[in-house]
């Protein structure tokens, strides 16, 4: 009787000890399989943003490659005008840009145009070089700047099947309206970049962005979007006065980064893009766009 009672208990022992080699062995499957499909994700949202980018990596690399080249008989500027109009021309072509992004790129272009020369007119920035091509002291390359952050909302709409749910429409255009007013006449007028950026993280307080990455749905806060293009933006104002594209006064005698501030000013900037470049586009469900 007792030697029954110790081997049933032994067998029992070795059923449970299996029982926890198998749960643990499928827990480990489990998550080497969460960690490829995370890793899967990973590498294609990289490959898409990067996708995005397309045209502000080119016009980056431009200005890069135009530090490079001898003396010219057109200057640097003309080129840089020449090179964004082929970059446009050539993605519309290949079908990389629809003829309603080429559009809201160029509507991108006009606005960062009268932007930059009202930012010029009052000492925010300059653009030092010479050039056939200005208009008050702006380079009329200067304008696709704004039109790359354009294309890049209208390709990420498309690439990542963007959607937005519970988007307060007219307060963020209004507030976006304001913001871009703001950052013109600030320098006579109060400047109410705080007031109005508490009132726009209020208006798109609830509103998320769902994006497509390998057929699994994701979303974000749109305020956090805003703030993680507005880092971007700000990176790549690094890169581009690094380069010589503007220079800050700070910057005439020698580059330095540019202020963290900026980070900000990008972050509430961008919802002028997003107004602009979402107005197209809507479904029959509310709240959604």
């Amino acid at each position: 009787m007792t030697m029954h009672k110790t081997t049933t208990h032994g067998v029992a022992k070795d059923a449970a000890t299996a029982h926890d080699v198998t749960t643990d062995a499928a827990t480990a499957l489990g998550i080497r399989q969460r960690a490829e499909t995370f890793a899967r994700q990973l590498v294609r949202f990289a490959w898409l943003q990067a996708r995005c980018c397309a045209f502000a990596v080119a016009l980056l690399g431009g200005m890069a490659v135009s530090t490079l080249l001898p003396s010219l008989p057109v200057t640097r500027y003309d080129l840089l005008l020449a090179y964004g109009v082929l970059l446009t021309a050539v993605g519309f072509l290949l079908g990389w840009e629809t003829r309603r992004e080429v559009a809201v790129v160029a509507a991108c272009h006009v606005l960062g145009l009268a932007f930059e020369m009202v930012k010029v007119r009052v000492g925010s920035w300059s653009y030092p070089e010479p050039g056939l091509a200005k208009i008050a002291g702006v380079p009329l390359y200067g304008g696709f700047m704004y039109a790359a952050v354009g294309s890049y909302v209208c390709r990420a709409r498309r690439l990542l099947d963007l959607a937005v749910t519970g988007y307060r429409a007219r307060a963020t255009a209004a507030l976006a309206v304001l913001l871009y007013l703001n950052f013109l006449t600030h320098h006579w007028l109060p400047d109410l970049r705080l007031p109005l950026g508490a009132l726009l993280l209020a208006a798109t307080a609830g509103t998320w962005v769902h994006y497509t990455v390998v057929e699994h749905r994701h979303r974000m806060p749109l305020a956090l979007g805003f703030t993680l293009i507005g880092f971007f933006l700000w990176l790549a104002e690094n890169i581009a006065t690094y380069l010589g594209a503007w220079r800050y006064p700070y910057q005439l005698h020698g580059w330095e980064p540019v202020s963290v501030s900026k980070w900000v000013s990008w972050a509430l900037l961008i919802s002028v893009t997003f107004v602009i470049c979402g107005t197209g586009r809507h479904d029959g469900a509310p709240g959604r766009v």
